[in-house]
This record gives structure tokens, sequence and C-alpha cells, in this order.
């Protein structure tokens, strides 16, 4: 290796180790805050902590401080936003089963392949759906390539293959529409006919409840509820995955 080559690689090494002992220190300076019960500041702490590090610890501590503070919204999100990256992250599937019940909102709406999609994290979907269709090609045409006769086994497996990167792609799909899934954060937030401060209301939403993202123009959302349809500031919601603004 040459000597350019070695500075190169400390240099990245020392950034790598200082954004992580950035986001050790907002950690730790978020659980300070916490037991000092400063829930506003361990909120902010906690929020840069993921920011430079998304952790699902992290996000449900973000939870745990916006809720004691009172923002029950913007806690039912941190919580959703700690099972995108988690799903089997016992804190945050308790911590909302019992927000909800006390802020009486429901949970998403969510299509059948987006549910099937929840049963493991995003990243993980890719990988399936990559590994087994190289698997379900490989049983096809390795024993083409090595002149060897195909057996009933490789036909079985190819199947399988096959049938698992159709089911990725599918939960991939409804990764991409959990995208759109988003939670009012303002407990006065309000759901207007136009665009517009000056739109006509049509109902007022309760904090922590679940809305699908329909369009986005300027600072603004078209959302559909449950129950109705309109637009929303955007200071007053959340996405769960926000790099996959529209």
């Amino acid at each position: 290796m040459s000597c350019r080559a070695k500075i190169l690689l400390v240099v990245l090494m020392c950034a790598l180790n200082a954004g992580y002992a950035a986001t050790n220190d907002w950690f730790a300076l978020g659980v300070e805050y916490t037991h000092d019960g400063d829930f506003p500041g361990a909120a902010a702490a906690f929020k840069n902590a993921a920011g430079n590090r998304p952790a699902a610890g992290t996000f449900v501590n973000i939870g745990l401080a916006e809720w004691n503070r009172g923002h029950a919204g913007a806690a039912i999100l941190a919580w959703e936003q700690a099972r995108w990256i988690d799903p089997f992250d016992t804190r945050a599937i308790t911590n909302l089963k019992f927000a909800r019940q006390v802020a009486e909102v429901e949970s998403p709406q969510l299509k059948w392949y987006e549910s099937a999609s929840t049963w493991l994290p995003p990243n993980a979907w890719v990988w399936i759906a990559g590994a087994s269709l190289w698997l379900a090609v490989g049983a096809l045409v390795l024993p083409r390539v090595l002149r060897c006769n195909r057996r009933g086994w490789h036909q079985t497996v190819a199947a399988l293959g096959f049938g698992a990167f159709l089911f990725g792609m599918t939960a991939n799909f409804g990764v991409v529409g959990r995208t759109d899934i988003g939670f009012v954060i303002k407990k006065t937030a309000l759901l207007l006919l136009t665009p517009t401060h000056e739109g006509e209301i049509i109902s007022n939403l309760s904090a922590g409840e679940p809305a699908r993202r329909i369009w986005t123009r300027g600072n603004y959302y078209y959302i559909r509820t449950s129950s109705a349809a309109g637009w929303i500031d955007k200071s007053q919601f959340g996405l769960v995955c926000t790099e996959m603004e529209k």
C-alpha cells in the first residue's frame, strides 16, 4: 500500500470514529437530560443522535422523551420509526399499544402486501429477492454449464427460489407503499380543503392519527385518513420514512 493510500485510510477511519463518537455524545447527553427530567432537551439530543446514526433504540428513547413532554403524536411517530428499523423491537411495540389506547387513535390501515413487508426490516426484502433469484437461476443453469444431468431437486430448488423472489418483490412494493404512511404530530392539526392557510377546515385531527400521503404541494401534503381526505401543513404531519420524501 502506498503512503498516500495509507494516509487516506487513516483519515477515513478518523472521520468514521469521529461520527460515531459524536453520536454517542448526543445519546449520552439525551440520557443525562432524561435523568434530570429535561424531556425537551432529551428529545432534541436523541434526535441529533438518530440523525447521525439511526437506530431503533434511539427512536424508542425519542418517543419516551416526547411522550413525557406531552407530545403523543411525535411519540407515536418515533416508535413507528423504531419499528421501521427493527420490526421485532418489543419496546416500540408495547409503547405503541399503550399510547394508542391512551390517545384513542388507531393503527395505520395497510394493504396485505404492506402488512407482509412489516415482517422483516426493509433492507432484508431486497436481499431475499436478489439471493432467491440467483438461487433459482443457478439451479437451472449450473447443471447445463457443468454438463451434469438435471435432477428433480434442481427443479424444486428453482421453483422455491422463484417463489421466494416473487414474494420478496411483492414485499418490496409493500415497503415502498409504506413510505407514504405518516402520523399527525400536532394536537391542533387541521385538515383543509385547499393547500393554503385560508383553506376551509374539513375536520380537526387527533395527535397520533395515521394517514396516507397522496400528493405533495409546496408546504402541504394531501392525505387520506380512515374517514376523510384533505390538505395538512407539513409541520403538523410526520412520515415514518423521511428519506423517501417525494
